[in-house]
């Protein structure tokens, strides 16, 4: 499985990413995304707005693994590829950037995009849904309505 609609779908639920990264000597490195989309195919773009570190270890290594859910339903997925790193100079920059361009507008300086190929994805999912036979969507946005203090 790799970039289907339904993970296209459950991206677009989601506003944060997470995008791991390792070295070139095995050192992980995890941080937050929050501007990120399909591309083309099997492409996942993230806005690089902050991501020194990401951006380095991409350099030196491209294997990298992103997790996204949707905070209320406790679902996601889970992508791994490979990456690289699109440069302003890059012929596929400005393309990848027009996606981009209603979330940044001039708000956010956009130094480079991540550019991953994804060559698998694989479903998350809260612990409770499969602890607690049952357990719906509905179940899940309740109390994470509970939770978060909204309801």
């Amino acid at each position: 499985m790799a970039m289907t609609q339904e993970v296209k779908d459950a991206m677009s639920a989601s506003v944060l990413c997470w995008l791991a990264t390792a070295n070139s000597k095995g050192d992980p490195n995890v941080s937050p995304k929050e501007m990120f989309l399909p591309g083309e195919d099997n492409l996942f773009l993230i806005a690089n707005i902050a991501s020194p570190q990401s951006v380095q270890n991409i350099r030196e290594n491209a294997a990298v693994c992103v997790c996204f859910i949707d905070i209320f339903k406790q679902k996601g997925y889970q992508l791994k590829g490979s990456a690289r790193v699109v440069e302003r100079t890059d012929e596929v920059f400005d393309e990848h950037f027009e996606r981009f361009q209603p979330l940044v507008t001039d708000r956010y300086p956009v130094l480079s995009i991540i550019e991953i190929e994804v060559t698998s994805a694989k479903p998350v999912i809260a612990p409770s849904y499969t602890l607690f036979p049952g357990t719906t969507e509905d179940d899940q946005v309740d109390q994470a309505l509970v939770s978060y203090g909204l309801k």
